[in-house]
């Protein structure tokens, strides 16, 4: 009898979990708490400023290209982080921050800027993330979603656990449908690289007009990748469903082999499967610093803690820079870069004993006024810390969307390191809301997009 009065108190915890919050908590989402959940208090000295709706559509000039002045380009570094310096700021930085200055204490730097929090989502993503908070629950042990309808953003904005956390991170607004040409580079340890371009599409269910709701019901989000540079990979496309439950129903995903002209089943394209085009240094769940199905480790969730991470990377997102004035050997152009003081949300992924995966641990820090990955210290199976991702995030003011400018994965052991996502030289900025078909997504359509 104890025995069974244990075991249904195990299950109400285990409910309560993954049960959507109450109507009272809900209420603090646009008082207490932000919107989406953050704090909207500063901290108590101040060097966090509270949260006052973050800064307007039109804060800075936007010019032919769609690209974003700095609103803050007056701005001075208020001190610079050096391998001299580092330990005096050691409680407000990642392991893997501070093994980047014992890796490259010539070259690394931080410059830490004022903090501004400057996140503004529109009105109808807000009153999706109420709803979200209402009626989401996680299911198969977390890798899942129900009652996630609608315009589907940000499903737990007042987690209760690390999975819940990594969701929203997951399931954050990307401006709806997204079109971008973006360069990558994966530098050998002198700085020499060749770019590789690429142009991608990220599509929702909720934005394509002529989508099947039955067939989309599990489906996250459409991507395809086609890579146009270097001449040796142009014609390759990607193509991805990215499901909710993966474990329900895996990732679906197919590759255009320009050389052969055929199309084939990807399934390598999850997981630790290679990234595209990345020379053996980045995962496929590394892209977008994390992204698929959570169901390999057990996410713990530490708590908050105030760290420097990248911010407001609009000097570094400049069009009169050049790929080369950013990519430097051991790191990215330190001088490019903004850091600022934040709260963020502190998780840790331990790969389950049933699982395997090359990173056996991911320590993660998600910013807690736009749920993306600032941070993240990668880990192997012998406990060694192996590669360190930054994400340089800037604000699309004009459009209301928190982006990454730049994603880094610096490789400690190998000495190497990828950057991913620069536009600098590119014909255009970021395109949000473009306009698109359920047709264009489909493995059929694949042939249309490669080219040689």
């Amino acid at each position: 009898m104890r025995k069974t009065i244990a075991v249904l108190a195990l299950s109400l915890l285990a409910a309560h979990v993954m049960a959507a919050v109450s109507p009272e908590e809900a209420a603090k989402l646009g008082t207490t708490l932000t919107p989406v959940g953050a704090e909207k208090a500063g901290n108590a000295d101040g060097s966090i400023p509270a949260w006052t709706g973050g800064i307007p559509k039109n804060a800075g000039a936007v010019d032919s290209k769609g690209f974003l002045a700095d609103p803050f380009a007056a701005e001075k570094p208020l001190f610079v982080i050096t391998a001299a310096t580092v330990d005096k700021y050691k409680d407000k930085l990642s392991d893997g921050q501070v093994a980047m200055f014992k890796r490259y204490p010539e070259t690394y730097k931080i410059p830490v800027y004022p903090s501004h929090r400057t996140v503004n989502l529109p009105a109808d993503v807000y009153e999706s993330i109420k709803r979200s908070a209402l009626n989401v629950k996680a299911i198969n042990d977390g890798n899942g979603l129900e009652n996630f309808t609608g315009n589907r953003y940000y499903a737990f904005p007042i987690p209760k656990n690390g999975v819940e956390v990594l969701w929203n991170h997951i399931t954050r607004y990307h401006g709806g449908n997204l079109r971008r040409i973006i360069t990558q580079a994966t530098p050998q340890t002198n700085g020499s690289y060749t770019p590789i371009r690429f142009e991608e599409e990220v599509a929702v269910p909720q934005a394509i007009p002529d989508i099947d709701p039955a067939k989309a019901a599990n489906v996250l989000s459409y991507f395809k990748q086609s890579v146009t540079a270097p001449a040796r990979l142009a014609g390759n496309v990607l193509l991805v469903h990215e499901t909710l439950d993966q474990v329900k129903e895996p990732r679906l995903a197919w590759i255009y082999n320009a050389g052969q002209r055929r199309v084939r089943r990807a399934p390598q394209v999850s997981y630790d499967g290679p990234g595209t085009a990345s020379d053996g240094l980045r995962t496929t769940d590394n892209f977008d610093m994390f992204s698929g199905a959570p169901d390999r480790y057990d996410w713990k969730l530490v708590g908050k803690k105030e760290l420097y991470i990248p911010y407001n990377s609009y000097k570094l997102d400049s069009p009169t820079l050049k790929y080369d004035d950013i990519i430097k050997a051991g790191h990215i152009n330190q001088d490019l870069t903004r850091y600022e003081l934040h709260r963020v949300w502190e998780v840790v992924g331990t790969v389950k004993p049933s699982e395997r995966h090359i990173y056996a641990k991911r320590h993660m820090y998600i910013d807690e006024d736009s749920w993306q990955v600032a941070l993240v210290d990668h880990y192997d199976g012998r406990g060694q810390l192996w590669r360190v991702a930054e994400g340089h995030a800037q604000f699309y003011y004009d459009h209301q969307v928190p982006a990454y400018t730049v994603e880094t994965l610096y490789d400690l052991i190998a000495g190497r390191y990828l950057a991913l996502g620069m536009k600098n030289e590119e014909k255009s900025s970021f395109v949000f809301g473009f306009a698109a078909k359920a047709a264009d997504y489909t493995p059929a359509a694949l042939r249309s997009e490669g080219v040689r």
